[in-house]
């Protein structure tokens, strides 16, 4: 589990391996780093707040975390909340509820750091899948962006797909999407949990949020939440297509998972 706090930087990797066979045997590779950022030194969530208040994780009403202490003892306790929940407007995020910390907040877990395509033939696409989650909370939404490049083995590349297409078997694809696919069958949509828990807000961006279509630009938002959000599960849906005189060898490919908090 990666967590951060204020500006801490983490990574995590995972592996996915490719057999290619008939004709071409290839070996790939992709190692995925998560690297997380905050744009600003000074980033902090906005009080609610006028010429004449300013609310500093105040408490209103009877309830919310009350901290008892004396020489021996440094107690937090919690009374009755009258409301819990989320409450927001084109000026304000309002989080109720007991009171908590003012911090900005990115966590993420890769929890599928292996994925494995098995063997595969020219005529027959190859798919894999790898899987992260991500949390904010008191700011405004992040990014997701994957930087690297794609599998390669002495100067041959699988070539990416710079452009959306469908899969192409026999013709050199490599390229990946953040949604369930049926053509061919892999991956699942983002996943923000089931009512009344799905508090999260991440979603696949432009380009990798349609099915069936799949594309990888080095550096582009692969996903996103607009705001504060809860946990959003996301799986990565990669394809490698191969041609009859695609060169053997075992290809390789380090690529980055940067996530950017928005303050």
């Amino acid at each position: 589990m990666l967590q951060m706090s204020n500006l801490q930087n983490l990574q995590r990797s995972l592996t996915i391996v490719v057999m290619v066979v008939n004709r071409v045997q290839l070996a790939i590779s992709v190692a995925i780093l998560a690297l997380f950022t905050i744009g600003s030194a000074t980033a902090s969530a906005q009080e609610p707040q006028s010429t004449n208040y300013r609310f500093d994780e105040t408490s209103i009403g009877t309830g919310g975390f009350n901290e008892s202490s004396s020489a021996n003892f440094n107690a937090r306790v919690g009374i009755g909340d009258l409301v819990v929940g989320r409450s927001e407007s084109s000026s304000y995020n309002i989080e109720q509820g007991s009171r908590t910390d003012a911090d900005p907040f990115l966590k993420v877990t890769v929890t599928d750091a292996s994925a494995e395509f098995g063997y595969f033939s020219p005529s027959t696409p190859a798919t894999a899948t790898a899987t992260f989650e991500v949390v904010n909370y008191t700011s405004y939404g992040y990014a997701v962006q994957i930087i690297g490049d794609p599998p390669t083995f002495n100067g041959n590349s699988i070539a990416p797909l710079t452009s959306n297409a469908v899969s192409a078997p026999g013709s050199e694809q490599f390229g990946l999407n953040l949604v369930a696919n049926t053509s061919p069958s892999v991956g699942t949509n983002p996943d923000n949990g089931t009512a009344p828990n799905d508090f999260g807000y991440g979603q696949a961006a432009t380009n990798y949020n349609t099915a069936n279509s799949f594309r990888y630009v080095e550096g582009e938002t692969v996903a996103l939440a607009p705001k504060s959000s809860g946990k959003t599960i996301y799986t990565i849906s990669y394809l490698v297509n191969v041609g009859s005189r695609t060169a053997a060898g075992q290809y390789t490919a380090q690529q980055s998972v940067v996530v950017t908090g928005t303050y």
